[in-house]
């Protein structure tokens, strides 16, 4: 189990930026990847941005390649998303994700979401 906070949503002009922030609870290194989401009303949650463990693997959703960069302080057990360039479609809730991958399993762990507004 890991409390994940998050927060540096808000609302922002299109082309603006903003840097969200997840604080863990414990040491984010513990987990196989630390990630963020997000979901928009009646659709599913999807990933948006992902790094691994060790730092070598990061992944990022087609939509925010070149404009969102995911990174960590692992001495502050926190996780951010610099967001830039950001579109109407970046509208959306944030959330962080850290999951742990034991054996054939993956358990999730969520924090509560962070609203993201971006106007035209």
């Amino acid at each position: 189990q890991v409390q994940l906070v998050e927060s540096g949503g808000g609302l922002v002009q299109t082309g603006g930026s903003l840097r969200l922030s997840c604080a863990a609870s414990r040491s984010i290194a513990a987990f196989s990847t630390m990630g963020w989401y997000r979901q928009t009303p009646g659709n599913q949650r999807e990933l948006v941005a992902s790094i691994s463990s060790d730092g070598n693997i990061i992944n990022y959703a087609e939509s925010v390649k070149g404009r969102f960069v995911i990174s960590r302080d692992i001495a502050k057990n926190t996780v951010y998303l610099q967001m830039n360039s950001l579109k109407p479609e970046d509208t959306a809730v944030y959330y962080c994700n850290a999951a742990q991958k034991i054996l054939s399993r993956t358990y999730d762990n969520w924090g509560q979401g962070t609203q993201v507004t971006v106007s035209s």
